[in-house]
């Protein structure tokens, strides 16, 4: 199982029966590959669906938010864009899960522009992580060797203090209110390995193996 693979599973393992959950471009959206059916997750995409269903390999006119080929489950429908962001402003999104150049001690997030460089938009991310009721970053530990999880975002920031939980291929790490808790640690890595690829300070208590490895 690769990185990608090891942060998709594990964040598919916090989604609860009956949540509708939002999956960002990337990472994030491998999450429902792993999700078990029976929990009937209803994924939403702010493009225009309620009931996204897995990847398609097929040639289809519907696709999901990131523009990759996707499929709708039974029962599921198409919605328009006023529709779609009434749910997400409304706060009925329970989990949103996306992924973050920059996450930093206090939970703010950057997610959406490297001065200098081009970007197709910040996308939908500004508002999901305002009105969805649970915020998950899954995202690689660092950037070509350079931490991600930092003391203070140095990029514009997607949100002030929005992240719920963040999800690497190193370790799960809780936000709360006095900083960052790591949780847990793939059995790759040691603790120290962990802290060594982290700017912020981890609040180390107990540390459990990640779920689902």
């Amino acid at each position: 199982m690769d990185e990608k693979q090891v942060i998709a599973s594990r964040v598919a393992l916090e989604l609860n029966p009956g949540n509708l959950v939002n999956l960002g471009i990337g990472i994030p959206s491998m999450v429902s590959e792993y999700v078990d059916k029976d929990k009937f997750i209803t994924f939403q995409a702010e493009n225009g669906i309620v009931g996204l269903g897995p990847f398609e390999t097929e040639d289809t006119l519907t696709v999901n938010a990131s523009g990759l080929k996707a499929s709708i489950v039974e029962g599921g429908a198409f919605i328009d864009s006023l529709t779609s962001f009434s749910l997400i402003r409304g706060g009925h999104i329970d989990v949103t899960v996306l992924g973050a150049l920059e996450v930093d001690e206090d939970g703010s997030i950057a997610s959406w522009i490297i001065p200098g460089k081009k970007v197709p938009g910040m996308g939908g991310a500004m508002d999901l992580v305002m009105g969805s009721k649970k915020v998950i970053i899954a995202m690689t530990h660092t950037n070509r060797g350079k931490a991600k999880i930092v003391e203070k975002c140095t990029l514009p920031l997607t949100a002030f203090k929005q992240a719920n939980l963040i999800v690497t291929e190193m370790c799960v790490i809780e936000v709360h209110d006095d900083g960052l808790h790591l949780i847990e640690v793939h059995p790759d890595f040691t603790i120290e390995d962990v802290k060594n690829a982290t700017e912020a300070h981890l609040i180390v208590d107990k540390v459990l193996p990640m779920k689902g490895i």
